[in-house]
């Protein structure tokens, strides 16, 4: 199996995991960046408040999202392009998270998506003093970009795997997790109800 995956992140516009203000996705296709796409959301009604702190983080402004498609406009958009890969994130549990709540504040269904997060790779990897976006990406030689841009910080993850995967020789995201004693994270399962007994 190549090493293919899509690296994502996004941006909040506040304290809600649902209150999604940014996306960058990067598709990785056998070890290469093959494509790259990311646009502002209009977050969910009721997690659309800009709050200072987030705003000072990545420069988004409640102005900036008025043209931007809503999340239920832009989540098939989303989904197209990851299809059925893995996720890469760093702190990955953040971003699967944000998908998770936004398609739930808005009633959709958000496929099962398995994760790899890129903060344990680069621990695992790489000898550090901090494990920031920025250092770890430096150490995988991906330098100079713009941290908090939902696109570049996408890119900087992808890096990050890709550069461990060549310093492991692990032909593929199950190999690499094997390798460094981590796993790529399956989905949690909603159990249904037990149907009633007559």
């Amino acid at each position: 199996m190549p090493l293919d995956f899509t690296a994502i992140d996004f941006e909040t516009a506040n304290s809600s995991p649902a209150s999604a203000c940014s996306v960058g996705l990067v598709r990785v296709r056998d070890g290469r960046v093959v494509a790259t796409t990311g646009w502002l959301i209009r977050p969910p009604a009721g997690h659309d408040e800009f709050q200072e702190w987030n705003v000072r983080i990545h420069g988004i402004r409640a102005q900036d999202v008025l043209g931007a498609a809503s999340w239920v406009e832009q989540f098939d958009r989303l989904c197209d392009f990851a299809g059925a890969d893995v996720l890469v994130a760093h702190n990955a549990g953040f971003d699967l998270n944000v998908l998770r709540r936004a398609a739930e504040a808005t009633g959709g269904d958000c496929p099962p998506y398995r994760s790899l997060c890129s903060l344990q790779v680069a621990r695992k990897v790489y000898d550090l003093e901090s494990y920031r976006l920025p250092k770890a990406a430096e150490a995988a030689g991906f330098t100079g970009f713009s941290h908090h841009d939902a696109l570049a910080d996408a890119l900087a993850c992808a890096h990050i795997v890709m550069d461990a995967s060549r310093r492991l020789g692990a032909p593929d995201v199950f190999a690499l997790a094997d390798a460094l004693g981590l796993r790529v994270t399956e989905p949690a399962v909603r159990r249904l109800p037990e149907p009633a007994v007559a």
